[in-house]
């Protein structure tokens, strides 16, 4: 038989291994997830710079996509016909990228 997938842990379940491993109450615990959550969306906003490093983790990245201009006949590589191609608006990339300590505890 198969074995059963392993499933990613829930957000209390996070919550009580920190709070037991750091013998703090798990609503500090909770308030300091709070904390980061705040600091990424400040650094991420339109004032703040636009990247946010965990360091030795992750590191966050906002990257702005221009807005791509319709296109008339414009060929299709899989059905080799031409179609037109509607406006694009643009738009906000976050790009998260897993840096050297992450990599290593993983491998």
């Amino acid at each position: 038989m198969a074995k059963a997938a392993k499933k990613a842990p829930s957000k209390t379940e996070i919550l009580s291994n920190i709070a037991t491993a750091t013998d703090l109450p798990k609503k500090k615990v909770a308030e300091v997830l709070e904390a980061l959550a705040a600091e990424i969306k400040k650094n991420l906003s339109s004032r703040g710079p636009g990247i946010f490093a965990l360091h030795g983790l992750v590191k966050i990245e906002k990257k702005k996509v221009p807005a791509r201009p319709p296109q008339k006949n414009w060929m299709n590589p899989f059905t080799k016909q031409l179609e037109d191609r509607p406006a694009k608006p643009a738009s906000v990339k976050v790009k998260v990228r897993a840096l050297r300590a992450l990599k290593d505890m993983v491998a």
